[in-house]
């Protein structure tokens, strides 16, 4: 019998507020090595619920956005509930999207820690981070410009128009919200390709940003790069694609419980950042920049006009 009850309250959440797993369900919970005892809370906590449940272990992967092994990825389209909690992440594959075509309810967790699930964002009132995160994605779904300062430097513009928001609410009980993070807390879009333009300050990366990274942006691409940890990113971009350099995502975060843990996955959830990403945009509504990169990039304290409306001031959104 599992035994860990702090892993289990974020355990609990997940499978039934987040996911609504019932009894005649089949739930994959897909982990790696470095993961295997907290995959052991999520499937006890499915099990309980009297949900058929498999659990599968690979080796971690190198980096995120790379497909995982073959029989990993036809099971994930076999199950009705897919529990991703990995090191490196799979929402950006074509495995997840194939596994959401075929009507699997899907929560990706890369990087999840033990502390999220006991007492950080995985323990979030969903029902209230569902609601801004609304209040948030129907301001942007109506918007056509954004700019965005930050007091380290950001100064970027960029056009939204008839991009719709991918809301992160962390409930996952079917159409339209099939699938997201978990923890949860985003409203997310992909930027129009080739619109972005100014300068784009990274504060914080995970483990790949110990200081501020300034990236320039020229129509919708980075181009520059400066700061101590500047080459370490634009090496790992240069491992993907062509596509790897471009701008893919604008998020704000919704989740009063996210903390600035380190680890994007939370990081990017804190509500009053916001993040944008670089390659990858394919995952979201409208976007057609497919990239095996998307790394997110956050910001602090940062300010947010959708058009004519102050969405947020100096970290605070003021929408609500």
């Amino acid at each position: 019998m599992f035994r860990s009850l702090p892993l289990m309250r974020g355990a609990r959440i997940a499978v039934e507020v987040c996911m609504n797993v019932k009894p005649e369900e089949t739930v994959l919970v897909m982990t790696d090595t470095g993961k295997v005892k907290l995959a052991e809370a999520f499937a006890y906590a499915s099990s309980s619920l009297g949900a058929t449940t498999v659990v599968s272990v690979m080796a971690p992967l190198k980096r995120s956005g790379l497909e995982p092994p073959k029989p990993i990825a036809e099971a994930m389209k076999a199950a009705d509930v897919v529990l991703i909690p990995t090191s490196t992440s799979f929402s950006h594959t074509d495995a997840r999207r194939e596994a959401s075509k075929s009507g699997a309810r899907i929560a990706s967790m890369p990087g999840i820690t033990e502390e999220m699930m006991s007492v950080g964002g995985l323990t979030a009132d969903y029902r209230e981070v569902e609601r801004l995160t609304n209040v948030v994605s129907d301001i942007l779904d109506k918007g056509k410009t954004v700019k965005i300062t930050s007091p380290s430097g950001t100064d970027l513009t960029m056009s939204i128009e008839g991009r719709l928001c991918l809301r992160d609410t962390g409930i996952y009980h079917g159409p339209p919200n099939t699938w997201g993070n978990l923890p949860a807390g985003e409203a997310c879009l992909a930027p129009v390709e080739g619109t972005t333009e100014g300068v784009l300050v990274i504060d914080s990366m995970g483990k790949l940003v110990s200081q501020p990274v300034r990236v320039t942006i020229k129509h919708g691409r980075a181009v520059k790069f400066e700061g101590v940890d500047a080459k370490r990113l634009e090496n790992l971009l240069r491992q993907g694609d062509e596509n790897a350099f471009n701008v893919g995502e604008l998020g704000v975060g919704t989740n009063e419980k996210a903390r600035l843990s380190g680890a994007v996955l939370e990081d990017e959830k804190v509500l009053g950042t916001v993040h944008v990403a670089l390659g990858d945009n394919s995952s979201y509504p409208g976007g057609h920049s497919k990239s095996n990169i998307h790394m997110d990039g956050i910001l602090l304290a940062p300010t947010v006009m959708v058009d004519e409306v102050l969405l947020m001031k100096d970290g605070k959104i003021r929408v609500v």
